[in-house]
């Protein structure tokens, strides 16, 4: 799965794409059931819901799954094991030659288990740690909690099954990210994924633990640095789905494969796909249901609800894409390829996709004018609802520190950056002066005027091939751990 070990994740986009909009990595919540009492969950996990599918229809899902293309599937929860079943579909995935993780808190995930499953076919094993022991016991409810998920990894690892592990950073555990980082690599954790809280479900119900987005600017470099003290020791901290874009850590650490890679927007209905444990069908699990559901396959062929839904189609077209972005996100240089960046963390904030504060090339950006964005909750979220969010606003505090709304950007005409008349607004370079990245067909980067990594007139694959080179990673490493100005703590 990582770098660090030269594996690459099956449910990569190759270099040439996808052939069209394909299930590649589907996450499958296969019971809400939960023994944890998480502060932050999204989905209110603890009872299971009304009328989960039965095995027969689980069966015949992964036959439908394995038919469109799917080539990694990821049980989440609730607590996936806690499904009296689980190994069964473990197994039928397997059979389907595709790859089978686990996704889980590991509360009650005792080594017989762990050993059961592998014997099943199960590869992969993710657990969530999110903080010391402490910390992570209090979020997650339940006392002993840190040290059974710790446990969780050992024993996966020792018993064949890849371990990793992943966190979610919010104001109550972002300063023991370094102790996470040290606990799960003696565990004998490969990669490591961070991501945002956000406020969905429970963390809705607490405004005061999400980070404001101005508050990337000092989390990030952080984390980078964790970034280059894991690789050291032989762990690949990969940035989630809602963290980092297009800063100046962008191509370093987001190359899982060896070569320099960035974000290439919300994979929802494109190469994604969630599943809840009714046969409800969305393009991410994350996404609100109430919004985002696109069919149940009680009542819908799943080919029919994957090729036809609309609420799995909405990043398919990108006009579509391009009308949806709003805010600062409408102007963004970047827009065009990450679209507004994760769309359930940008939806659940303000009750629609297309504008995500949560992005580290935009808080750079308007902190040269001496602004900073914060985010004010205005309706509390339904807590009988799982995945309710509640709404808030994204505010823009200026050098005066005046309040004002997003349609200051086109008020105050905001000199973003804006891609050039020849620019192939489907592929991205990157510069050899600055390491940041620019369209192909630009005849200069417009962040520094300096030249391109590669001549313009070699073409799209030209660009790949140059950039499969893991020494163009190091170089930027290098490069990044010395730039002037930038919170960068020394790796030890």
């Amino acid at each position: 799965m990582t770098r660090a070990n030269g594996r690459i994740p099956v449910r990569a986009i190759p270099d040439d794409g996808l052939p069209g909009p394909q299930p590649r990595y589907v996450v499958w919540e296969v019971t809400l059931s939960c023994n944890l009492k998480c502060s932050h969950c999204g989905s209110r996990a603890g009872a299971p819901r009304t009328r989960e599918l039965t095995t027969a229809e689980c069966l015949s899902l992964i036959g439908d799954l394995a038919r469109a293309g799917t080539r990694e599937v990821v049980l989440i929860g609730g607590e996936a094991y806690l499904r009296p079943d689980w190994l069964v579909l473990v197994e039928e995935f397997t059979r389907q030659g595709i790859l089978c993780g686990l996704q889980t808190g590991a509360r009650a995930l005792t080594e017989a288990k762990i050993i059961a499953a592998a014997r099943a076919g199960l590869k992969t094993i993710g657990v969530s740690i999110d903080g010391g022991p402490e910390t992570h016991d209090r979020l997650r409810g339940v006392g002993g909690s840190h040290a059974q998920a710790v446990a969780a990894i050992r024993h996966a690892r020792q018993h064949g099954i890849m371990a990793t592990a992943n966190s979610q950073v919010n104001r109550r555990n972002a300063g023991d990210m370094r102790q996470v980082l040290d606990t799960i690599i003696a565990a004998g954790a490969t990669a490591w994924q961070i991501q945002l809280t956000v406020p969905m479900g429970h963390a809705a119900d607490d405004p005061s633990l999400i980070l404001q987005p101005y508050e990337l600017h000092a989390l990030l470099p952080e984390l980078f640095a964790l970034f280059r003290y894991g690789l050291e020791r032989g762990l690949q901290l990969i940035p989630g789905n809602n963290i980092g874009y297009f800063g100046p850590y962008e191509a370093a650490w987001r190359s899982i494969s060896g070569r320099p890679e960035y974000y290439g927007g919300c994979q929802a209905g494109r190469a994604g796909l969630g599943i809840e444990a009714d046969g409800t069908i969305k393009g991410c699990p994350s996404l609100p249901t109430a919004s985002y559901a696109g069919g149940n396959i009680r009542d819908k062929p799943f080919s029919q609800i994957w090729n036809e839904s609309a609420e799995l189609r909405f990043m398919r077209d990108p006009a579509e894409g391009r009308a949806r972005r709003w805010g600062f996100c409408a102007k963004c240089y970047y827009g065009p390829v990450c679209r507004a960046g994760c769309s359930w963390t940008a939806h659940v904030l303000t009750g629609r996709p297309g504008n995500n504060p949560f992005c580290h090339y935009r808080v750079l950006r308007l902190q040269e004018r001496g602004w900073r964005e914060v985010i004010v909750q205005r309706e509390a979220p339904d807590k009988r609802v799982p995945f309710d969010h509640g709404r808030f606003e994204i505010m823009v505090e200026d050098a005066e520190g005046r309040l004002h709304g997003q349609d200051i950007f086109a008020r105050d005409a905001f000199d973003d950056l804006a891609p050039g008349t020849a620019a192939r607004l489907d592929e991205l370079v990157l510069c050899e002066h600055c390491d940041q990245f620019f369209y192909a067909g630009e005849v200069e980067c417009p962040h520094c005027r300096g030249g391109t990594l590669l001549p313009a007139a070699d073409g799209p694959g030209a660009a790949r091939r140059v950039m499969r080179h893991v020494s163009e990673i190091e170089r930027i490493l290098q490069r990044v751990a010395k730039t002037p100005g930038e919170e960068v703590v020394p790796a030890p």
